[in-house]
């Protein structure tokens, strides 16, 4: 099965949070997110800390294990695709891309997040949902 996590799921993968395990087993599969992701995360590490080693060593962690994700472009079918689910659901523009962009996926598809308003709409597109 592909597994696809958004910004929340890449993030808990190197911080010390409940949801650390769920996300490590995901990386079992074949591991898919948006190109949106490591942006997402890299300006929030900057929120989780004041200590600048320690977001220098998350920043680093983000960034090697980013290599080991298949990346999703944020094109224009991505683009397209976001409206679309904006249109139809009451989705931040963040999460219509995450979820326009694991919709190009074959199923069955797991999606991770720790976003709880992300996850009626991932149901909705016959996403099987991982979330604490």
């Amino acid at each position: 099965m592909i597994t696809y996590l958004d910004t929340s799921a890449v993030l808990a993968l190197h911080l010390d949070v409940p949801a650390r395990p769920m996300v490590a087993r995901a990386l079992e599969e074949t591991v898919c997110t948006s190109a949106l992701a490591l942006t997402e995360a890299l300006a929030l590490v900057d929120r989780l800390t004041d200590e600048v080693l320690v977001r220098a060593d998350i920043e680093d962690e983000l960034r090697l294990q980013w290599d080991r994700y298949h990346v999703i472009p944020l094109d224009q079918r991505c683009l397209d695709r976001a409206t679309a689910l904006m249109r139809e659901q009451p989705l931040r523009l963040a999460d219509a891309l995450h979820l326009a962009a694991a919709d190009r996926l074959p199923r069955p598809l797991r999606y991770v997040t720790l976003d709880p308003a992300q996850i009626p709409v991932a149901l909705a597109l016959g996403f099987d949902v991982d979330s604490p």
